[in-house]
């Protein structure tokens, strides 16, 4: 079992039960729930609403992936909650 911290909440969770944001190498642009196929610095939420609230907070999520946030971002990671 491979666990993850949160950026929203910092708990360690069970990798699956987290939202992986991946700032692909090549183009720089933040992927959500990458496939093996896409490498570069990662980041975990957990599915809910507050953590993908904080993560936004004073850009925590492009401080930790090291690029810039387009703010769709965030309308795709709350619709990716409302689908799981």
């Amino acid at each position: 079992m491979t666990e993850r911290r949160c950026i929203g909440c910092w708990n360690i969770k069970n990798k699956d039960d987290l939202i992986k944001i991946t700032a692909d190498y090549k183009t720089s642009k933040p992927v959500v729930q990458p496939n093996s196929l896409t490498f570069g610095r990662s980041v975990y939420l957990c599915y809910n609403k507050s953590c993908i609230e904080k993560a936004f907070q004073k850009n925590k999520l492009g401080k930790h992936l090291k690029v810039a946030i387009p703010q769709e971002l965030k309308g795709q990671l709350l619709d990716e909650l409302r689908n799981s």
